[in-house]
């Protein structure tokens, strides 16, 4: 069959086949991605690990680095990503093809820019994310490595997303998966092995970034997808403003998230680089065990996207239900596996310090009380962004870390030290679930009766 024949077809599947049946097929490519993408962020931390404890934090310290390059990846992804579903569904190939190429062209831009100033001002860069004195070469080692792949890591996240909002899961599955299999088996060798140290983790990381780049634009070209064609880049400012509204929510979210890393590294160096080492590891444990469910979430994209845009608004509301159900029950499940396991997970990174063990096991556990309310959060966040409600997406995107976490670990470890610090992101997801209660159900209760016109008006109000 021709490309637009595969389009024709996948319409079809997105807009009549069952939508329990179409989530889960669209969500087990989506979960392997992200637990393994989680796996190789995690990889870095466990082989650091084996270093000292100085180089543990430094991994923690340039994850915020890296957050800002998932910011514009995410942001460019999901907004051109989430225009692209939309054109699909209602058969507007060709628009569909520039927003692909100009979302991806414009990531690519934004990742040489972010690697030119980076390594100006590498060394203020590294002191601003929450270096200590004895972090910091170990930081300006790893990132100053990182810092080449941000042009590929960005637009690889780009190329992800627009494949998995057209339907395409499977291809984005090959690509992000391949990439960090590679990075899991370089770690050690570079590390180790040759005995570059951090600057091998980085090394690593680039090059599993530069093989799932060339991997996810490979998959472009397959299974009806929209191939990125050079010609089809079309930037004006009606795109931009389309990439800006549809990936706000990701920007704030994923900016904000660099916001509280810095915040949590800043906080948490006043108690000691082990301090810092324990809650870089708590995070990345909490990244990992959230993949699953973004993945969940991210196979209900395209089916929402899709029949948001066919009118069927039934079917969006089954996915999400769907969806909100198995996501706490999985949070749920691992919160509980979290809280009485906490040290033995925490010992698999840093087993031979008793401070870091000690620390990262209270904050783990705290952590895993309010962590099955995120179901609720983050599947009302996915469905706001895919339906259009911008100004509500965006709401309560900044309010996980922007509006709760960032005032909370600035002011509660002024009163109650090191448990202030532990107790910040917890007390954050309570507040950010009972913001999500009266915002989804408002969208919920306009989809339900089909009067999609106030969400259209609030969200230009909002936006």
């Amino acid at each position: 069959m021709t490309g637009d024949e595969l389009r024709r077809q996948k319409y079809i599947n997105m807009t009549e086949t069952s939508v329990k049946v179409l989530v889960c097929r669209m969500a087990v490519p989506t979960i392997i991605s992200m637990l393994v993408t989680a796996l190789y962020s995690m990889a870095d931390t466990f082989f650091v690990g084996r270093v000292g404890t100085s180089a543990t934090a430094a991994v923690g310290v340039v994850f915020s680095l890296m957050a800002i390059i998932q910011a514009v990846g995410f942001c460019f992804g999901q907004g051109s990503g989430n225009y692209i579903s939309r054109k699909l569904g209602e058969r507007k190939f060709k628009e569909a093809s520039r927003m692909a190429a100009t979302g991806f062209l414009s990531a690519f831009g934004a990742g040489l820019l972010i690697t030119a100033v980076g390594l100006i001002f590498l060394t203020d860069l590294a002191l601003m994310l929450g270096s200590t004195d004895t972090i910091l070469p170990h930081a300006k080692e790893y990132m100053r490595v990182i810092l080449f792949g941000a042009p590929f890591m960005a637009s690889s996240l780009v190329l992800n997303n627009q494949l998995r909002l057209q339907g395409n899961a499977a291809y984005a599955m090959v690509g992000i998966a391949s990439g960090a299999v590679i990075n899991i088996g370089l770690d050690p060798l570079f590390i180790f092995t040759f005995g570059m140290g951090v600057s091998g983790a980085a090394l690593a990381t680039i090059i599993s970034q530069f093989v799932s780049f060339c991997l996810l634009l490979l998959g472009c070209k397959r299974g009806g997808s929209i191939p990125i064609k050079l010609r089809d880049f079309s930037p004006n400012a009606r795109r931009y403003w389309e990439i800006a509204r549809g990936g706000a929510p990701s920007l704030f979210r994923q900016g904000l998230a660099c916001a509280a890393a810095i915040a949590l590294n800043l906080a948490a160096r006043r108690y000691g680089d082990a301090a810092v080492a324990a809650m870089s590891i708590v995070t990345r444990v909490g990244m990992f065990a959230f993949a699953a469910l973004i993945g969940f979430g991210q196979g209900f994209q395209p089916v929402c996207g899709f029949n948001y845009g066919a009118k069927n608004y039934a079917r969006v509301l089954e996915g999400f239900w769907f969806c909100v159900r198995v996501g706490t029950f999985w949070l749920a499940a691992l919160a509980l596996l979290g809280f009485i396991y906490a040290p033995e997970v925490i010992s698999l990174f840093r087993r031979d310090d008793a401070l870091v063990i000690e620390i990262g096991t209270r904050a783990l556990r705290a952590q895993c009380v309010t962590f099955p309310l995120l179901a609720w959060f983050t599947l009302n966040n996915m469905m706001m962004q895919n339906i259009g409600a911008f100004g509500r997406a965006s709401v309560l995107a900044i309010s996980r870390q922007g509006l709760f976490f960032i005032p909370l670990i600035l002011i509660l470890p002024r009163y109650f030290g090191l448990t202030g610090v532990i107790l910040s992101q917890p007390l954050a997801d309570l507040c950010c679930f009972l913001l999500a209660l009266p915002l989804g159900a408002g969208v919920i209760r306009d989809l339900g009766g089909g009067d999609i016109t106030r969400l259209g008006s609030q969200n230009r109000k909002a936006v």
